[in-house]
């Protein structure tokens, strides 16, 4: 049996990437905002239902910059349950994430915990949509209105994702994304930081360019978070294929729905009504008394039969050494949190991924 693997990227086809490439050596401008990543950005927007886009070298970038130009300090509330760059951003800003459960339906952060978590020394909040489920946006908006907060969605997950035909990266002040080789839509790396207006746009674009407004001003002190020609032309390719793509994974996720439903300990999130998903991951919690083994044995025997899953998110960020002497760290303070990153495997989901693989992954599980 070869390796089912937990992902596998959506590639454009190489016969069409060669006359785009061909072009760029013709052109010979690589980087700093060039044909392709105007087009890109352009192609974004309209895709995404949003006006203002800036293209960035990989994902992580987007939230460091999204801190520095809306000048967070002091705390920033946030998730546990989610990948390090969400906090690591933070970090890297002198700001202190302080950390708040999860709802156990969504794994998102749960709004009910938020409003214990602030002090005067809160700033912003920094929601993730995880696994690409909307986070309650309204309700988040509602707490950050009443407290002047601002709130930075990490929307890494959430390419495409909509809530009664809206863009999920319209809520809040800005959302990021992530391009990565693993993301439902790819630039091999590449992210993106969305913004509200076109002033914001022009201060995030200085900022991701040293900060230079023109050839001999500096405007802030910036850093280089530019993508460059061959991954925006390789983007404006694989955006034509992505809508076939989340399509597959529709049908791959209603597969494991349908034929995991009834083994007992094994559970799945739901769809949530009135969203149009992009089925990024499909991950299922294994309840250890009711299906008779641990997590980690299961995830070791899907090992052992060359099912290579994912135990994502595990363990919390706020166990890592850098974040566990926070107060908020506390397990105490993060049950539901605690108990999903113990339980969660992702399964194998991608476009090219076929009912028989599967059939083969789910029949593991059976056993």
């Amino acid at each position: 049996m070869n390796k089912i693997l937990v992902t596998s990227p959506l590639l454009p086809p190489l016969e069409d990437f060669i006359p785009y490439l061909e072009d760029i050596w013709t052109r010979k401008w690589l980087t700093n905002n060039g044909y392709y990543h105007q087009k890109l950005e352009e192609a974004l927007c309209e895709y995404l239902g949003i006006k203002y886009l800036s293209l960035f070298t990989n994902g992580t970038i987007p939230l460091i910059t999204a801190l520095q130009a809306l000048h967070i300090t002091g705390e920033v509330i946030t998730t546990p349950f989610s990948f390090v760059a969400t906090t690591h951003s933070l970090w890297w800003n002198g700001i202190k994430p302080v950390f708040v459960d999860i709802d156990p339906a969504t794994c998102n952060i749960d709004p009910n915990k938020i409003e214990a978590a602030i002090t005067p020394q809160t700033t912003a909040i920094m929601p993730v949509h995880v696994y690409g489920n909307p986070c309650d946006t309204a309700r988040i908006q509602a707490i950050a209105d009443k407290y002047g907060l601002k709130v930075i969605y990490d929307a890494a997950h959430a390419f495409g994702v909509t809530v009664n035909g809206k863009s999920v990266l319209e809520a809040g002040d800005m959302s990021t994304l992530s391009f990565h080789a693993t993301k439902v839509f790819n630039t091999v790396e590449g992210g993106a930081l969305v913004c509200r207006d076109e002033e914001m746009k022009q201060r995030i674009d200085y900022l991701k360019n040293f900060g230079f407004a023109d050839e001999i001003t500096i405007v802030a002190p910036g850093i280089n978070g530019k993508m460059d020609e061959i991954r925006s032309a390789y983007g404006l390719l694989n955006l034509k294929q992505t809508e076939n793509a989340i399509e597959n994974r529709r049908r791959i996720a209603r597969q494991y729905r349908a034929e995991l439903q009834n083994v007992e300990g094994i559970t799945c999130l739901n769809d949530i009504e009135g969203v149009y998903h992009n089925y990024a991951y499909f991950p299922i919690f294994v309840d250890e008394e009711k299906y008779g083994m641990t997590r980690d044995a299961l995830y070791d025997r899907m090992k052992d039969n060359n099912v290579l899953g994912r135990r994502y998110f595990y363990p919390l960020i706020s166990t890592f050494a850098d974040y566990k002497g926070l107060n908020s760290a506390s397990p105490e303070n993060l049950p539901v949190a605690t108990k999903i990153a113990d339980s969660v495997i992702c399964l194998p989901i991608y476009s090219g991924l076929s009912e028989h693989e599967v059939a083969q992954v789910v029949n593991i599980i059976k056993k």
